[in-house]
């Protein structure tokens, strides 16, 4: 299937490893010229070396999606590198579990970095997709069970009531807006935390189709997602998980 993906340009966040390199990767394959945002320069450059010898178009920048002005200045510097930006992946984040005496600190940098960086991003290039009347934006999530405090859960379940709301007020500027919560996908922290015989056990008692999933399988959903012919799907959250989740909608 031709996805129309050509000549697109696209902004990807926490890009240097994971289901942020896979979804650039993808991208950059489907002939999207993208923006790759991480603080690894180093693997950004690699990412940025292999797609070129596969005839892809990746800019790696390097930048703390937590510095000051960093949403503002990211907005601006792919802006400068693309042209204009047609395609935002939010996937910079990370898992807080807290005690419940946790300081207000660590709530607030849990919050900035799941939640109000993805906000901030987006609202700063929503005007250029709006006068170009056309634009897509992905944010990688979390699951909607928690197994005890994580700020990083509820940063992510305010993503998705902002993004809920976000899809109705510019859905008429050809703009969607959509969730992906990934299951358990594999990655280097997963095989750091997770020994092999506990990622089998754990598959075979809790996962449908029986295995952990790779990156590219999340990417291959936020790739359909971020073209045109996805443009009646928008204010949804579509796990990739295997089936892993319980809940019946």
């Amino acid at each position: 299937m031709d996805l129309e993906l050509k000549s697109k340009t696209a902004i990807v966040s926490g890009a240097s490893t994971g289901i942020g390199r896979a979804i650039a990767r993808a991208l950059a394959l489907e002939g999207v010229r993208v923006v790759a945002i991480a603080r690894r320069k180093d693997l950004l450059e690699q990412l940025a070396k292999e797609l070129h010898a596969a005839g892809g178009a990746v800019i790696p920048v390097t930048q703390d999606i937590m510095a000051e002005d960093a949403a503002k200045e990211l907005a601006s510097a792919a802006i400068a590198e693309l042209g204009h930006v047609d395609i935002l992946v939010n996937n910079a984040g990370g898992s807080r579990p807290l005690p419940v005496d946790a300081p207000d600190s660590d709530w607030d940098e849990a919050m900035a970095l799941n939640f109000t960086r993805y906000r901030q991003i987006t609202h700063a290039l929503l005007p250029q997709m709006i006068e170009r009347g056309w634009g897509r934006i992905i944010n990688i999530t979390g699951k909607s069970e928690p197994e005890g405090l994580n700020a990083a859960f509820a940063a992510k379940a305010a993503v998705h009531a902002w993004a809920k709301g976000l899809s109705r007020e510019i859905g008429r500027h050809g703009i969607t807006v959509n969730c992906i919560p990934p299951g358990r996908i594999m990655s280097e922290q997963i095989r750091r935390n997770y020994p092999e015989d506990y990622r089998k056990h754990f598959a075979e008692e809790e996962i449908p189709v029986g295995y952990w999933g790779e990156p590219e399988d999340l990417a291959a959903m936020a790739v359909f997602l971020a073209s045109p012919i996805a443009r009646y799907i928008t204010g949804t959250v579509i796990p990739v998980d295997g089936g892993l989740r319980r809940y019946q909608f």
